[in-house]
């Protein structure tokens, strides 16, 4: 059975779902998203990726912003009809269908809404309970990183050439310091303090990066928002990624450096636990 989508404001067979060729999203790349987790058929976090959502369009000038009850109702929606247990609610805004130009189109022109899920195994998987490897990659994305755009070509690069090398994923890189992953932010633990980058314009401000960052605190870790180098990440006593679909997920290898013994550090697997047991606390 095909999966049911969301297209403005339908509810779609995924295979009867089209857009026209002239959408925005298709000729710029001039499209925002999110992806939300979900829990036992709940949503995690919702109201921050939708606070989130709202800046990216404004920082891109998107003349409007979307009610998030109607967004709620058809996630919502689309986990019911759908049946989904555990995986993740895709959603995404263009700027709409227009005429192929680099002006912005009319302020009263209609966005494209669409949304799906996928089914994913968050909780039990490979990743979590044996760690990832990552390379190192320059960071040649743009420069307004902090938005959430669906322009990924160079983090897929980033991804495909890791897999290529034999490794999970790839941290990117600028001047030295570690910028973020290819889908999740960075971190490492020195001397027991948690380290991952400030959020700047070079980095997605991860909402389960500033979740699991609570998580620390109340774990009694010290949260130190730094730039830290490859090497320094290299001789760091644990390294895990964040994000939506990860979670918390251990890093066991970064480029030929051996991570906490090529296990997952105890304070990783233990903030995972503590991250899933709050996150399922909040699930609506």
């Amino acid at each position: 059975m095909n999966r049911i989508v969301y297209l403005n404001g339908e509810y779609i067979d995924e295979a009867k779902a089209k857009v026209s060729i002239f959408d925005r999203a298709l000729l710029f790349s001039d499209a925002l998203y999110e992806v939300t987790s979900v829990l036992d058929g709940k949503l995690i976090d919702f109201d921050n990726h939708m606070k989130r959502l709202d800046r990216s369009m404004s920082e891109l000038k998107y003349p409007r912003t979307l009610k998030h009850d109607e967004i709620k109702l058809f996630h919502k929606e689309l986990v019911k009809k759908n049946n989904l247990v555990e995986g993740t609610v895709y959603l995404q805004v263009s700027r709409g269908v227009a005429e192929r130009s680099f002006d912005f189109p009319n302020s009263n022109n209609d966005f494209t809404v669409t949304a799906f899920t996928q089914e994913k195994d968050l909780i039990n998987n490979k990743s979590a309970s044996e760690g990832i490897s990552v390379m190192t990659i320059e960071d040649n994305r743009w420069g307004r990183c902090d938005i959430k755009t669906v322009q990924l070509l160079y983090p897929s690069f980033a991804k495909y050439t890791a897999a290529e090398e034999g490794f999970d994923d790839a941290w990117m890189v600028r001047s030295g310091y570690v910028t973020e992953g290819t889908s999740n932010n960075a971190w490492i633990i020195k001397n027991g303090t948690v380290i991952t980058r400030q959020a700047d314009n070079l980095i997605l401000k991860g909402i389960t990066r500033e979740a699991v960052a609570e998580c620390a605190k109340e774990l009694n870790y010290k949260i130190d928002y730094n730039n830290f180098t490859v090497n320094e990440a290299q001789n760091a006593s644990e390294a895990f990624i964040t994000s939506a679909t990860t979670f918390v997920t251990p890093v066991i290898k970064i480029n030929n450096a051996i991570i906490s013994d090529g296990i997952p550090g105890k304070f990783t697997q233990l903030l995972r636990e503590k991250y899933i047991e709050k996150a399922r606390k909040i699930a609506i």
